[in-house]
């Protein structure tokens, strides 16, 4: 497993905006991907909560699995609009072949994650190999919604919301 953060050059916000959706990110994220497949030997899925869809969804739409792109992609708390970059369905998604599992909390009240818009999401895996939504209930709200104390972090959930993921990758 790895975590990737933002580069050490990007750091604070006035330097990330908008990398995540450029061909410096894709190749990193590529060297990662590459380098986990040369130390482990198994398939490589990216894993994206909130911001972090926009990255791994954005990856996933300029690599292939043969160009040494992810083998599947998790998008929890997908960011479904968004006023500053591309939210996650206005990338081109119809171009992914591989799995793609949707985690989200029917109850997020992050102003980008609304639940009511995960149809467009949804509707635009047409191209997926393997797709399904899994709606989360329940758990503890607290403070900002956007952060992980609220839905959108699944608190309260994390433990079932895990075991779940891994069990959709494991049996694909």
């Amino acid at each position: 497993m790895a975590l990737v953060d933002a580069p050490s050059d990007r750091q604070r916000q006035e330097f990330a905006g908008g990398f995540r959706q450029k061909p410096e990110h894709v190749t990193d994220i590529k060297a990662v991907i590459a380098w986990l497949k040369k130390q482990n030997n198994v398939p490589v899925w990216l894993i994206g909560i909130s911001r972090g869809t926009q990255s791994a969804t954005f990856v996933a739409t300029q690599l292939s699995v043969t160009e040494g792109g992810p083998d599947g992609l998790v998008l929890m708390s997908t960011i479904l609009s968004d006023t500053n970059e591309r939210a996650v369905p206005e990338m081109p998604l119809e171009k992914n072949s591989i799995p793609v599992l949707v985690v989200h909390h029917e109850q997020d009240d992050c102003k980008y994650c609304s639940y009511r818009d995960i149809p467009i999401l949804i509707n635009k895996l047409n191209g997926a190999l393997r797709k399904e939504l899994i709606t989360v209930s329940g758990g503890v709200s607290q403070g900002d919604p956007c952060k992980a104390f609220a839905h959108h972090g699944f608190n309260g959930r994390e433990k079932e919301v895990v075991s779940t993921i891994a069990e959709w990758i494991l049996f694909k």
